[in-house]
């Protein structure tokens, strides 16, 4: 499967990417985002809100596991920063919002991958080791659905501000 490797140079990019996302999410859309601490997940969450016309700010939920937003489809925003083990994060009863109406975003993703959907979008998010304040975000699909999202992605005007490294 073909993925995306772009550039952000400012977290103000990230949430440009994250509302191309919102925009083109769907029902039952799964994305997870993989990534140190501070490198942008949430940054990118507040983008997909804005993308999905959701009119409250996106905060972290790392207190409250969850948070649901509404908008075009709602909005699951979901942190499993807090959970180490797997039985933890499968005892949540997610699958709901896997399948639901909604859009589900799961923050520290890399945590319950025995979990998740089979089919999904894998964002993962580094620093730039030269430039602290660029990140290189890597979106691998997971599935027909993820690879058309992909394919629309990359025609959207305005990705040549993402650096695209493909």
């Amino acid at each position: 499967m073909e993925s995306l490797k772009l550039n952000s140079r400012s977290p103000e990019q990230t949430q440009l990417l994250g509302s191309y996302l919102g925009e083109l999410a769907q029902e039952a859309d799964v994305f997870l985002l993989v990534g140190e601490l501070g490198t942008g997940k949430t940054c990118l969450v507040q983008g997909i809100a804005r993308g999905l016309d959701v009119s409250e700010y996106a905060f972290s939920p790392s207190f409250v596991i969850l948070r649901e937003y509404h908008g075009r489809l709602p909005l699951y925003h979901v942190d499993l920063y807090r959970l180490d083990r797997t039985e933890e994060i499968a005892d949540l009863g997610l699958e709901e919002y896997f399948f639901g109406n909604g859009v589900c975003v799961i923050e520290w993703a890399e945590k319950g991958m025995q979990v998740v959907p089979r089919e999904n979008l894998l964002i993962t998010i580094h620093y730039v080791p030269v430039a602290r304040s660029t990140r290189s975000i890597l979106l691998r699909p997971q599935g027909k659905r993820y690879q058309e999202l992909l394919g629309q992605l990359k025609t959207r005007k305005g990705m040549t501000a993402l650096d695209p490294k493909c």
